[in-house]
């Protein structure tokens, strides 16, 4: 499919709008000279914004803008929209927890803002805790419920045991189960979404190099591929060895010859065995086998690349990217993102993406 327009205007005018306690801020929107958000996978988005300090009142004199602490203040809820005026998007909802004075050489003084998502309520209090024969999906919802959040969760209903928290944020956690079996963890609006990786699609984007796509590093790399991943353990309710062997499962978008293929082919076999982590029974077995084996041929073909400043583009998004020639041509999964803007080059969108497949040789 054909990219599709940023606008129906046209010209595209991008510039973030910013809202404080959820109501409009439109000093903040006159003078916002700057804004970077990143996010990644797992959760947790940050956000810095930069403003101009220094403004004009009714009765002609000037002074510094944000000084009376009613607007941009700690602990102020803070959204941003950011793509075509008309249709803006959010992609960032959080708190202010950090206020910085910049008064460089020459130049007008500027205040720095930075924000977190709701998650860094679930990052700063750690404790010890024994969880007997949870779900992740109860996990989920528990935490859902302490930040305010309804839970979407697909999947992950089977009983895993008893589970130790040690000495760990809620969060911490969570994140760490969900890397043994595959799962993904972010916060989408007011939703904290979990499902296991493989299912996991935010809509589609289409680049087109040289023109939505304005640069773009793409690498095969086969260094940390492999063609089987086994899994020992012991069973002790049944007294016997636990195994699981994993040439895929869940991978990911995109079509073509997978970094396993290549490796099997043109070096020949390699195999990785996991002994370290411990496992009750095959069934778990088989979950950590696949999780370790799809998390290395995702990372097969990676790329880096700067976009037209697209609210579209966020982790979990597949992206379809075309005129990078037959090799790197794919649909790939976006696992970071970083949506910028300044008065010089306007709103742009960095972003990392990953595939397990390249294209035709």
């Amino acid at each position: 499919m054909p990219e599709q327009a940023l606008s129906r205007q046209a010209v595209y005018t991008a510039t973030p709008q910013v809202k404080v306690d959820s109501q409009d801020a439109p000093k903040a929107n006159q003078l916002l000279i700057g804004m970077e958000m990143t996010e990644a996978e797992g959760g947790m988005s940050a956000m810095e914004l930069r403003f101009s300090n220094f403004a004009s009142d009714a009765q002609g004199s000037a002074d510094l803008a944000f000084e009376d602490d009613s607007l941009l203040k700690l602990g102020a809820r803070i959204g941003v929209y950011c793509g075509a005026a008309s249709t803006q998007q959010e992609i960032f909802q959080g708190l202010i927890t950090g206020i910085e004075g910049d008064f460089p050489r020459g130049s007008p003084p500027e205040l720095v803002v930075l924000a977190e998502d709701v998650f860094q309520r679930a990052r700063m209090s750690r404790r010890t805790k024994l969880h007997e024969d949870v779900t992740i999906a109860a996990l989920a919802q528990q935490l859902a419920g302490q930040l305010n959040l309804t839970a979407k969760v697909t999947g992950f209903t089977e009983n895993i045991g008893t589970q130790v928290q040690l000495n760990e944020s809620d969060l911490a956690f969570l994140r760490r189960i969900l890397r043994r079996y595959d799962g993904d963890l972010q916060v989408v609006g007011s939703e904290l979404q979990v499902s296991p990786r493989g299912d996991v699609r935010r809509g589609t984007v289409n680049l087109d190099l040289n023109s939505q796509l304005r640069r773009a590093r793409a690498t095969a790399d086969l260094a940390h591929q492999v063609t089987e991943v086994t899994v020992t353990g012991w069973d002790m309710r049944q007294g016997s060895r636990a195994s699981g062997t994993s040439t895929g499962a869940r991978i990911s978008p995109g079509a073509g010859s997978t970094g396993a293929s290549l490796l099997r082919d043109r070096v020949g076999q390699r195999s990785e065995h996991i002994g370290h982590v411990e496992v009750r029974n095959s069934g778990e077995a088989q979950a950590v086998a696949d999780a370790a084996f799809d998390h290395r041929a995702r990372s097969f073909v990676r790329v880096n690349a700067t976009a037209e400043g697209n609210p579209a583009i966020r982790v979990g998004t597949h992206t379809t990217l075309r005129g990078m020639g037959g090799r790197f041509d794919n649909t790939y999964y976006v696992i970071s993102a970083c949506h910028r803007y300044d008065m010089k080059r306007g709103y742009e969108t960095d972003f990392e993406a990953e595939s397990a497949y390249l294209g035709p040789q």
